[in-house]
């Protein structure tokens, strides 16, 4: 499979634009599946259990809907793009409970971008990421900084 030229580059990005997509479905089996590998705690793992805690349901891992989100960046704007990577994650924040079979939506905002002064063929584009469910309730937000390879000049 031939991969595309991608299309953006650190010059494509502004503070205030935006890149949505979703919405993206939870599926039960597979939230309690990465749970049991990953974080095998009763309020991922198991309804009944689950009501006893503070999340008085079943909901996912913070971790999983980290994965989602990071799966829904790569299918909006990622994968299109000149992306090397993150240097890291600057906040986390998992502010409600994710419900199996939800539906999410992404939307991410850039904050600011620099130009890298040890590497002039790169750019950072630092984002916050919002995660909604289908009541349009805010569940989860991550900011952090990507990567971008500039173009050519």
């Amino acid at each position: 499979m031939t991969q595309a030229v991608p299309q953006l580059a650190w010059e494509d990005f502004h503070p205030g634009r935006t890149f949505e997509h979703g919405p993206c479905v939870l599926p039960r089996d597979e939230m309690i599946a990465f749970a049991r590998e990953f974080d095998p705690q009763p309020m991922h793992l198991d309804e009944a259990a689950a009501r006893s805690t503070m999340m008085d349901g079943l909901s996912a891992s913070g971790w999983y809907a980290c994965c989602i989100l990071m799966k829904m960046c790569a299918d909006a704007f990622v994968l299109n793009s000149t992306s090397m990577g993150a240097p890291g994650v600057d906040q986390v924040k998992w502010l409600k409970p994710i419900r199996p079979d939800d539906q999410l939506t992404l939307r991410a905002t850039v904050l600011d971008t620099r130009a890298s002064n040890s590497r002039p063929e790169m750019g950072f584009v630092r984002f916050n990421f919002e995660l909604f469910n289908a009541a349009g309730e805010l569940v989860m937000t991550l900011t952090t900084s990507l990567m971008l390879g500039r173009r050519r000049t």
